[in-house]
C-alpha cells in the first residue's frame, strides 16, 4: 500500500529503476529527490529517510550530502542524515531570493571539487516534491558552475526528472525567469547587487472587476514571503485606455532568459539524454504573447502608493487576487496569480538592451560602454501579460483572466546611515560569489513557527480559487480595482457596490432589504492596509479571526 501511495503521489516524475524511490540522477554527481519524511502519514507516501539514507550509502558511502529548499520544514532531524546537510529554504512555487544563488553554488562547488575533496563526491538536492525548487538549483549549477547553456540544463533535468509527456522539469515561469537571471549573473563576473526597491507606480491595462493589487517581498532571509502593500482606491487613477504599447499585437521586451527559450524548439535532445522522447519546448508556456480579447468591463489603471512603498530586497512580487461577492459575507475568488522579478538583473537587461541597439542612441551610433554590474541603473520598468504569470500552486492555473497586461515602475533607495536595521542599512550592496576555501554562510533550516504559518490554507504558497470570508475592514482593498464606474461610493459601508454579487449556485445573487446576512468577524493579515493591525509574522491572504 505505501508504495502504491508513493507511485500515485510522484506522479508525473520518474523513479529511479534500481532504489524504487522518487528520486533521479540529473548528472553523476547531481541527485535531485523528492523531500523525504521521518514521521507518518508523510513517509507513508514520500520517501522514507531511512531507505534513501541506505540507498546513498549503498552507492556512495560517505560521499554524499544534502542541500535542502524546504520553508515549510526539512521533514526530518539533521542527525538522521549524519548532519551532512546545508539549509537554504525558500517558500514552495517560488524562486530564491537571490542573494541566496552565490552561496548555494559556492558550497556545492566545494562539496564537489573543492582543494581538499575526495573523488566520487555527489550532491543531493531536495525540495518538496524535487521539481521546481530543485530543479531551479540543479540547472543554476550546471549552467553556473559546469559551463552549460540555459536550454541544454533545463532540457537535461526535464528528460532526468519528469515521465515523457508530463511537462518540463521547471514549469513556473518566475523560475523560469530566474534561471535565465543566473546564466546573465555567471556571463557577468558572478556580481550581483542587493538594494532595497522602492516602487513608485504600477499600471494596469485591461483591468477587470474586483481585483485585489499587492506587492510583496522575502523576509527573513527567504524563508517568508511578507505583503508590504496591498492597494486601496485611494491610491487608484483610471486612464485613457489607449495605450500605444496595447494599440496592436505585442510582445514585451525580452529578457535575457526568454530570448534563450525559443532555441529549444528545434533543439534536438541527442547527446543529452540518451533514450528519451522529445520533450515539449519549456517556452510552451508565454513568458509574453499578444493582448487578449478584452472584457467590455475592462480598463486602465495607475496605481501609486499614498506612502513610500520600500521592500528590503531587489526581489519583487506583484500578487493578484480577483474576487466576487457572494452571499452570508463571502466572497468568490475567481482569479489567483503573482509575478516575481529581480530589480537588479531587469535594470541590467534594459541597460544591454539600449547598448546593443544603436538607434537607441540620440547620435544613432553604436555605444562602445559595456553593462558594470557594480554600478547598476537607480531605476527601472518590468513588464509582463497576464498569460506569462504564475499560476495557482506552481500550476498555469490561475483562473478568469483579471488584467491584460502589468507594468511596474521601480527605483533602488540609496544607503541611509538612519536604517532601522544593520541588515538594510548595508544596502545597496555587492554580492560575489565566495571563493574556494572561503568560509560559506548558511541560512539554516526553518523553524516551527516558520513552517506552522507556511502549512497554513491561506498561506501565499497554499493560495487557491473559491470561498473566502471577507470583512468591511477591507473596503479600500476590495473596491481599489472595480473599475466599472469612475465614481467611487460616499460610505464605506457601500464598498462592494459595483462588483457582481453571485448566489452558491453561480448565478446573480440581488439582495433584499429584508434579507437577513451573516456577520463574519475576521480581518485580512497584511502591512498597511487601512484599520487592520500590523503583524510580524503576516502573510499575503492570510485571514485570522479579530
Amino acid at each position: 500500500m505505501a508504495s502504491l501511495l508513493r507511485q500515485i503521489v510522484a506522479g508525473p516524475r520518474q523513479k529511479h529503476p534500481e532504489a524504487g524511490l522518487d528520486l533521479c540522477y540529473v548528472t553523476d554527481n547531481i541527485i535531485a529527490t523528492s523531500g523525504p519524511s521521518s514521521t507518518y502519514p508523510q513517509r507513508a507516501y514520500r520517501n522514507p529517510t531511512d531507505a534513501l539514507v541506505k540507498f546513498l550509502d549503498y552507492k556512495h558511502g560517505s560521499k554524499w550530502a544534502i542541500w535542502e529548499f524546504r520553508a515549510e520544514g526539512t521533514g526530518y532531524p539533521d542527525s538522521e542524515v549524519y548532519n551532512r546537510i546545508r539549509h537554504y529554504p525558500w517558500p514552495d512555487h517560488h524562486p530564491p531570493p537571490f542573494s541566496l544563488i552565490p552561496n548555494i553554488m559556492a558550497s556545492m562547488r566545494d562539496w564537489l571539487r573543492g582543494p581538499q575533496t575526495e573523488k566520487g563526491r555527489v550532491v543531493v538536492v531536495h525540495c518538496k516534491a524535487g521539481k521546481g525548487r530543485s530543479g531551479t538549483v540543479a540547472t543554476s549549477y550546471l549552467i553556473s558552475e559546469e559551463g552549460w547553456s540555459v536550454e541544454d540544463a533545463m532540457l537535461r533535468f526535464t528528460a532526468r526528472r519528469m515521465r515523457s509527456g508530463f511537462g518540463n522539469g521547471i514549469s513556473i515561469p518566475s523560475q523560469v525567469r530566474w534561471v535565465g537571471y543566473v546564466d546573465w549573473w555567471t556571463k557577468h563576473g558572478k556580481i550581483y547587487v542587493e538594494s532595497q526597491i522602492e516602487i513608485l507606480e504600477v499600471h494596469i491595462w485591461g483591468l477587470r472587476d474586483g481585483v485585489k493589487v499587492a506587492v510583496e517581498g522575502y523576509v527573513d532571509k527567504g524563508r517568508l514571503i511578507k505583503t508590504f502593500h496591498t492597494f486601496t482606491r485611494h491610491e487608484r487613477t483610471l486612464m485613457d485606455d489607449k495605450s500605444p504599447e496595447l494599440s496592436s499585437p505585442t510582445r514585451d521586451t525580452p529578457t535575457q532568459s526568454e530570448r534563450s527559450l525559443p532555441l529549444l524548439e528545434s533543439k534536438p535532445l541527442a547527446d543529452i539524454s540518451e533514450g528519451s522522447t522529445p520533450i515539449s519546448s519549456i517556452s510552451n508556456f508565454p513568458l509574453s504573447g499578444s493582448i487578449p480579447i478584452r472584457d467590455a468591463g475592462a480598463t486602465a489603471a495607475l496605481f501609486r502608493p499614498s506612502q513610500p512603498l520600500i521592500l528590503p530586497t531587489s526581489d519583487v512580487n506583484i500578487d493578484f487576487e480577483r474576487r466576487n461577492k457572494a452571499k452570508y459575507g463571502l466572497t468568490m475568488v475567481t482569479s489567483v496569480a503573482h509575478v516575481w522579478f529581480n530589480a537588479f538583473f531587469e535594470s541590467q537587461y534594459a541597460l544591454q538592451e539600449t547598448i546593443s541597439n544603436p538607434t537607441s542612441n540620440a547620435s544613432n551610433t553604436p555605444s562602445t560602454q559595456i553593462p558594470n554590474p557594480t554600478d547598476p541603473p537607480t531605476s527601472g520598468v518590468f513588464s509582463i501579460h497576464w498569460d506569462g504569470m504564475d499560476g495557482i500552486k506552481g500550476s498555469v492555473r490561475k483562473g478568469t483572466c483579471a488584467l491584460d497586461r502589468l507594468l511596474v515602475v521601480w527605483r533602488t533607495v540609496p544607503a541611509s546611515s538612519s536604517a532601522s536595521s544593520d541588515e538594510v542599512k548595508n544596502l545597496p550592496k555587492i554580492i560575489t560569489q565566495p571563493t574556494p576555501g572561503e568560509p560559506i554562510p548558511e541560512t539554516g533550516p526553518a523553524n516551527k513557527n516558520e513552517s506552522s504559518l507556511l502549512s497554513r490554507p491561506d498561506a501565499p504558497n497554499n493560495k487557491d480559487l473559491g470561498l473566502r470570508a471577507e470583512t468591511s475592514s477591507s473596503a479600500g482593498v476590495s473596491r481599489a480595482s472595480s473599475p466599472a464606474s469612475g465614481k467611487e461610493p460616499v460610505a464605506d459601508d457601500n464598498f462592494m457596490s459595483g462588483v457582481k454579487s453571485h448566489g452558491p449556485e453561480g448565478g446573480e445573487h440581488i439582495f433584499r432589504p429584508d434579507q437577513k446576512t451573516v456577520d463574519i468577524e475576521v480581518g485580512v493579515c497584511t502591512a498597511h492596509v487601512d484599520g487592520l493591525a500590523k503583524s510580524e509574522q503576516c502573510l499575503p491572504g492570510q485571514i485570522i479571526k479579530e
